[in-house]
């Protein structure tokens, strides 16, 4: 058999596609449609008839839902051997890509009484262009029609008769094959050598979670802007409960990303962009095949993957370490508003759908074990941990009880009240005066005067000078063991103590950094 068209597009010497045999003897007609991971992912529809497979190409796959039209475009005569490929086709072949036996059968016409008048009147439909059948499969079943349409005899309509075997129900998330039990991404997975990129693996995953996912509870909604991210409150000791989920807490700048047509806006908890200061990140996100808002940390991480927020605030003009954007969230998908889902749900997605590259990685999460998890925090000098409940929602701009950090040692952000004059050999200013608000009252919480090198000082004050008032910024001025110049409340800064006192004034509290990333207002007592 000679298939002209079929062979004329294939390289058999680098295909494992089969080369046209001899066709079947008479007996039962089959069926078989293949799910092919191409250029782009679809189904094939192969019927046989006279001693080929006569195949469609159906871009949204079948259905058992009679309302649903699904195009179907007739595509070149396949060998009947083809009914057992099963397969990766190499990248420089035509239809490059994976190929699984998604259903299989025997099918017939709705009238035929016997094999000869089956064929017979599927022929006669077949030109007439009104080809109707039966399908008998693992997964399809009931009566079926192709329908032509247009003029150019390649554009069809598959359709689904309304019968018993009728269904509402999305038959494509059963989306594995009935020959191998693989899905596409299983097997593009078991090859020895590497026959695709990444991108292929994040195509075909993509799309495999599309059809699994069910956000029928997640609400139809325009893409949110401006998102202001949900927070954790403080607590001081780890816990286990099966209930709760225990991520890293990066010592970053937490940044909101909202990926619209290939549009990127990355952006702090208080919406100042980031897209000049990472543009790395910017550009792996804008590459993202899909609309999407996600929630997470941009860190630059050393050697040892271990984040370093030195490094991080001097990356834009050292471009040391290694930049990432670390997501643990996801709370715009493909058009829905999945900020109501719990949140193993949304992690659940987002791990599935998020592109692999040196750029966006997914923050992972372990189960239950909150003290370990903690103590090997601590051991390889993490900052911390997030424990948040497995079934929270998302609650945008709140702090919520669902969510709780635990920091492995004890520190504290303040917003710098006024600094005193150096003393000694010291230069630039002597110490910090710090508070945090109670309300909308600012209140002292002690002064910082150690842990910072000769560079600190000298910025420091660059940023203090333009800020000095008059009057102090608390509503009764704390005593200190000089004069205080008092400043507009707007710098924050992280210090590290050992204890509080019975008065709430910090004890051997030592300068961390700046906070360049967090507003005086927002700043409390942890």
């Amino acid at each position: 058999m000679i298939l002209k068209e079929y062979t004329a597009k294939r390289k058999f010497d680098s295909t494992p596609e089969p080369k046209p045999g001899f066709g079947q003897e008479a007996g039962r007609l089959l069926f078989v449609i293949h799910k092919h991971a191409a250029r782009a992912m679809h189904y094939d529809l192969r019927l046989e008839l006279e001693g080929v497979l006569k195949s469609w190409a159906v871009p949204k796959g079948p259905s058992q839902d009679p309302s649903l039209k699904r195009l179907a475009v007739m595509v070149e005569d396949h060998p009947f051997e083809y009914k057992d490929f099963e397969g990766v086709i190499p990248e420089g072949n035509y239809g490059s890509g994976s190929v699984i036996i998604w259903d299989r059968g025997y099918y017939h016409h709705p009238l035929a009484r016997g094999s000869g008048e089956n064929e017979k009147l599927l022929l006669d439909g077949l030109r007439k262009g009104n080809l109707k059948f039966v399908l008998e499969g693992e997964k399809l079943h009931g009566e079926f029609a192709l329908v032509k349409t247009g003029t150019d005899g390649k554009t069809w309509l598959l359709l689904k008769k309304k019968d018993g075997d009728a269904a509402v129900g999305d038959i494509l998330k059963e989306n594995r094959s009935v020959a191998s039990r693989k899905t596409l991404e299983e097997l593009l997975a078991d090859r020895p050598e590497r026959v695709f990129g990444r991108r292929k693996l994040d195509q075909i995953r993509l799309h495999e979670t599309l059809e699994q996912a069910d956000l029928k509870d997640a609400p139809v909604k325009t893409m949110p802007e401006a998102v202001r991210p949900m927070l954790a409150e403080s607590v001081k000791e780890p816990f286990d409960h099966p209930e709760w989920v225990f991520e890293v807490k990066w010592d970053g700048y937490r940044a909101i990303a909202e990926v619209r047509e290939g549009n990127v806006a990355l952006y702090s908890r208080h919406g100042i962009s980031f897209n000049k200061k990472f543009p790395p990140v910017v550009e792996a996100l804008r590459r993202f095949g899909f609309d999407a808002v996600l929630d997470g940390e941009v860190v630059v991480v050393d050697d040892q993957g271990r984040p370093d927020f030195q490094l991080l605030q001097h990356y834009q003009a050292a471009g040391n370490g290694h930049l990432l954007y670390c997501v643990f969230d996801l709370l715009y998908f493909r058009g829905h508003d999945l900020t109501g889902l719990p949140l193993v749900r949304r992690k659940e997605l987002l791990k599935r759908i998020l592109p692999s590259g040196p750029r966006v990685r997914y923050s992972d999460h372990v189960v239950k074990e909150g003290v370990l998890f903690y103590n090997v925090s601590r051991e390889k000098g993490l900052e911390g941990i997030i424990a948040k409940h497995s079934q929270s929602t998302y609650e945008a701009g709140r702090r919520s009880r669902q969510w709780l950090k635990v920091k492995t040692r004890l520190t504290q952000e303040g917003v710098i009240a006024g600094f005193t004059e150096p003393g000694g050999d010291r230069k630039h200013f002597g110490a910090l005066v710090l508070g945090v608000y109670e309300e909308d009252a600012l209140v002292p919480i002690g002064s910082v005067g150690s842990g910072f090198t000769e560079k600190d000082l000298e910025e420091i004050r660059g940023k203090l000078d333009p800020l000095v008032q008059k009057e102090s910024p608390f509503a009764a001025a704390p005593a200190t063991n000089g004069p205080v110049a008092w400043l507009r409340p707007e710098l924050v800064c992280e210090v590290s103590l050992s204890e509080w006192t019975e008065d709430g004034v910090m004890r051997h509290p030592v300068f961390v950094r700046m906070r360049d990333d967090k507003s005086a207002r927002e700043v409390v007592r942890e």
